[in-house]
């Protein structure tokens, strides 16, 4: 049995830590919401204190930079926490500069670093079948494996030093941000030619047009449910992530730049904390239409 320790039990960490519980782990985990641990604690893992005995691996499943490295490294950081040779799994959408500068504070204190950042959504990660795009050493592998198992359906294993991993979920979430968004305008396009939303889902889902994310995300929109699994303020800070990386490379990437001001100006419209389908309110409102659940 292996102690894993999670920071962040947000709809991905939970699913996370729920996924190594079943798996047989011993799990303790910390989250700001106090509900998110007793949903743990509830499950038949424990929340993360002083008291908790020591762990081999620690997962980071918070939200940006600032957040990893307070998780990671911070006064009460779980590196501290670990005995050498233990693995940290860092799980949130950086800049594949820092994740080589946390690898480089990792070693320096005789740990393991696996820049492991994650794709697949509330409901895989609740499923332990996540797809996980890592790099780091051999070691840190071998040291994360029996965490990796219970979480992910599939480990792309992308090179031997940390910042791979979070260059390749640069390019996923280039993706996942302009499909949805490209969604939601589609959707509302059709809808200006008397295409209903359901209709557009039924027909679409089955045709050279469709995407993962529009027949994730689009079924949220039909139902008029905006209950976040993925929320809107996700996407400025990943596409964020995404322009920063294509200016330091001398690369234009315009359709980025356009996908990112959609969901800028959804934030703008107080739906920041939506779920990410809520970005085609900015078109509906734009084009005078009402959505499914609106009036």
């Amino acid at each position: 049995m292996t102690i894993v320790y999670f920071a962040g039990l947000g709809s991905m960490g939970l699913g996370m830590a729920l996924s190594c519980l079943r798996a047989g782990h011993q799990v303790y985990g910390y989250d700001p919401a106090p509900e998110q641990v007793a949903s743990l604690v509830a499950a038949g893992g424990h929340a993360l204190d002083p008291t908790s005995p020591m762990a081999q691996i620690a997962v980071s499943v918070v939200l940006n930079a600032d957040q990893t490295r307070a998780a990671l490294f911070g006064p009460e950081g779980l590196a501290a926490r670990l005995a050498p040779g233990s693995v940290l799994i860092s799980c949130a959408t950086v800049a594949p500069a820092f994740a080589r500068e946390m690898g480089a504070e990792a070693r320096a204190m005789g740990l393991h670093y696996l820049d492991a950042p994650i794709s697949g959504g509330s409901v895989k990660a609740a499923a332990g079948k996540l797809s996980i795009m890592a790099s780091g050493c051999a070691d840190a592998f071998a040291a994360a494996q029996p965490a990796l198992d219970a979480m992910a359906a599939t480990v792309f294993a992308l090179g031997d030093q940390a910042g791979a991993g979070s260059a390749m979920k640069a390019v996923n979430q280039l993706l996942a941000g302009v499909h949805i968004a490209a969604m939601a305008e589609a959707m509302t396009f059709g809808m200006t030619q008397g295409i209903t939303p359901d209709s557009f889902l039924r027909v679409i889902s089955q045709c050279a047009g469709t995407s993962w994310m529009l027949e994730n995300r689009a079924p949220h929109i039909v139902a008029g449910d905006y209950t976040p699994h993925s929320q809107v303020n996700i996407w400025p800070k990943d596409l964020g992530i995404v322009l920063e990386i294509a200016r330091d490379a001398g690369f234009p990437a315009p359709i980025t730049a356009a996908a990112l001001g959609q969901y800028l100006a959804a934030a703008d419209m107080g739906l920041g904390r939506e779920d990410d389908a809520a970005v085609a309110k900015v078109y509906a409102r734009a084009a005078g239409l009402s959505l499914p659940g609106e009036a």
